[in-house]
């Protein structure tokens, strides 16, 4: 399988080199809550510089997992959802919160 211009012999290989990274997952997963905008998408994750998510974003819709719709309107708005393509994701993140919930210890302070 090719992703990127580069070939794949494993499928999760491939599947991380859409989604992989320190950011795309949790952009991911908080998009497949709704419809968001850039300044709430900012806000949520923690530590991710406005340069970054711009980024990011950017590599997400160049890839097909979201829709940036941008809004003539004053001031401009700009909201980022899954395509459907993104959403077929959220089996993933599912069970990702399930494996976690069962065998991640979480510190309580």
């Amino acid at each position: 399988m090719k992703v990127h211009g580069k070939n794949f012999d494993c499928p999760v290989t491939a599947t991380l080199e859409l989604i992989g990274g320190r950011w795309k997952a949790p952009i991911l997963y908080y998009l497949s809550k709704g419809k968001r905008r850039f300044g709430q998408i900012n806000a949520t994750i923690e530590g991710i510089s406005r340069k970054v998510l711009t980024e990011q974003l950017k590599q997400l819709e160049n890839d097909g997992l979201i829709i940036r719709e941008y809004h003539k309107e004053l001031p401009p708005r700009v909201d980022y959802s899954l395509t459907d393509f993104g959403r077929s994701l959220e089996v993933v993140f599912t069970s990702i919160l399930e494996w976690a919930d069962t065998n991640l210890v979480v510190d309580e302070k």
